[in-house]
């Protein structure tokens, strides 16, 4: 799984098969090491993050903290994918 980067002990990644059709960009987070029950967030065309769910349970604060930390990096995540998966949509 590409480690996209960290946020404290949450590590924010990419599953290398997203999906054909490729899923519209998003990230996974999870505490430590990545797992089967992630919690995913899609990234939107306007620089917003959208809980798609919560499967790691990562505590409201915390989760706020890391969704705000994902929009400032919303370029680089972005980018990352490009050059990861080749192509690029949005979930809205």
């Amino acid at each position: 799984m590409p480690q996209v980067f960290k946020v404290g002990s949450y590590v924010v990644y990419f599953w290398l098969n997203e999906g054909k059709p490729l899923e519209p960009v998003h990230v996974h987070v999870n505490m430590g090491i990545p797992s089967n029950d992630a919690t995913k967030i899609w990234l939107t065309k306007t620089g917003k993050t959208l809980l798609c769910n919560n499967n790691s349970r990562i505590p409201a604060n915390k989760l706020r903290i890391i969704m705000e930390v994902i929009e400032a990096r919303h370029r680089d995540i972005a980018k990352r994918w490009v050059e990861k998966f080749g192509q690029i949509s949005f979930y809205c």
